[in-house]
């Protein structure tokens, strides 16, 4: 499309991935005339460092969305999970009324990205604007007014009454808009790979809570498992050494560890060695920020995905009625934030105090324990890993007299001794 010099939205929003295409969708729905800036020209674009994990969470916003049947046509893997711990596997399973556990999806990024892209494209009211890059952020007074773009050949303005950051944890309109970041150190590091034909014990995600170390397997879309390992950083220069025999060893050394010997690599193993966790006030005056930009929380937890699904509805609930109505968006963007905050705080600190590299605290090891023996438990951990309930419902009094109560009633006992499996030289794993 040709564009005038300048334009003026309801709303524009920087990043058309998971956070900004679901706001734009909601917004423009609710009447917003929504421009949605992706740098990349590519529509298939996507995100290739990501954990490809969508939260239980994120099902109602998905489900809002209209894109439930889209996911499972692609090939979606319902998430199903277990965890292992020194005290044996944790295997969330439904309850005596046989109500199924709440879930969401796998899916990697090559096959959501695209597709919640186009959900946002076809969406009445959305300008989608390929190739389109924020160069600055127009303030009026304090506030947020627009922006300025390039596409390339030319800048122009975009004015809104409400600019909204959705360009993850590196976000260009959050630096250009001077909105402070605070950093936490990750004191643990990870690399991934994906595999066809893996087997996987029922078939459903596996992870290991190795104490400092974790890893996880999970199933995707189209018959590839993404098996990733996140390593204390003491072990880093093993890995710098030699990645491909350290990441290798790793998995091969898991309790009951996948063969990714007789599976088939088809990637390269990828990964980084320093992820800081970012977090940013997620409102202010003409701006709110969504998805990574607020908060880019440690990989290790798979939340980045449901939390840019939730974000984005969340931003859409306070702002889509406001804007309809001609009211007052400025305080719509505060509720918002204060949503976020509430939301979020909790997980966030949990989630950072985890990011040091420590094992288990006391009260982790009284739940963690609980749940490899007891159903209710491991239902109970299912919801808080699911992030439907926040760590204080989780830690609660009655769950944790629950857990204490069933961990007496083993006292003593050895959880079940697992087949670990050591890197056989005669097996060769083929690679992309």
């Amino acid at each position: 499309m040709t564009l005038a010099t300048e334009q003026k939205y309801d709303v524009v929003i920087s990043g058309a991935s998971v956070a900004g295409c679901a706001a734009a969708v909601l917004l423009a729905r609710q009447g917003a005339r929504v421009a949605l800036l992706e740098r990349r020209s590519d529509m298939s674009a996507y995100k290739v460092l990501c954990t490809h994990y969508l939260q239980p969470n994120a099902f109602p916003v998905l489900e809002r969305l209209g894109l439930i049947e889209t996911l499972k046509s692609a090939g979606a893997i319902r998430n199903e999970a277990r965890w292992w711990t020194r005290w044996g596997w944790i295997h969330p399973s439904p309850g005596p009324d046989g109500k199924e556990l709440p879930y969401a999806y796998n899916m990697r990024r090559q096959t959501l990205d695209p597709l919640i892209r186009r959900a946002a494209a076809d969406t009445p009211g959305v300008d989608l604007l390929l190739g389109h890059t924020l160069v600055g952020v127009l303030d009026e007074g304090g506030r947020t007014a627009g922006v300025r773009v390039s596409d390339g050949k030319r800048e122009f303005e975009l004015r809104a009454r409400l600019v909204v950051g959705a360009d993850g944890k590196d976000s260009a309109t959050a630096r250009l808009a001077g909105i402070p970041v605070k950093t936490v150190e990750n004191q643990r590091f990870s690399y991934f790979a994906h595999f066809e034909n893996l087997e996987l014990a029922g078939g459903i995600t596996q992870c290991w809570f190795l104490e400092p170390d974790v890893a996880y397997a999970m199933p995707n879309d189209d018959g590839v498992t993404v098996v990733a390992v996140i390593p204390d950083r003491k072990k880093l220069p093993e890995f710098k050494k030699d990645l491909e025999g350290a990441y290798l060893d790793f998995v091969r050394n898991l309790p009951d560890a996948p063969d990714v010997d007789r599976a088939t690599r088809i990637s390269k193993i990828i990964g980084t060695v320093n992820y800081p966790l970012l977090s940013r006030r997620p409102a202010s005056p003409g701006l709110a920020l969504i998805g990574d930009a607020a908060m880019a929380s440690d990989p290790l937890w798979g939340v980045g995905c449901g939390w840019a699904l939730e974000s984005a509805s969340w931003l859409a609930d306070a702002v889509g009625p406001v804007l309809a109505a001609g009211g007052d968006v400025d305080r719509a963007v505060a509720a918002y934030g204060k949503r976020h905050r509430k939301q979020l705080g909790g997980h966030r600190h949990l989630i950072s105090d985890y990011a040091s590299g420590r094992a288990f605290n006391p009260f982790e090891r009284l739940m963690f324990a609980g749940a490899a023996r007891d159903a209710v438990t491991a239902r109970h951990m299912h919801l808080f890993a699911s992030r439907l309930i926040g760590p204080l419902k989780f830690l609660s009094v009655p769950a944790m007299f629950r857990a204490l109560l069933v961990n007496l009633r083993h006292l003593g006992e050895k959880p079940p001794a697992p087949a670990s499996r050591r890197p056989d030289p005669a097996r060769l794993t083929p690679t992309a």
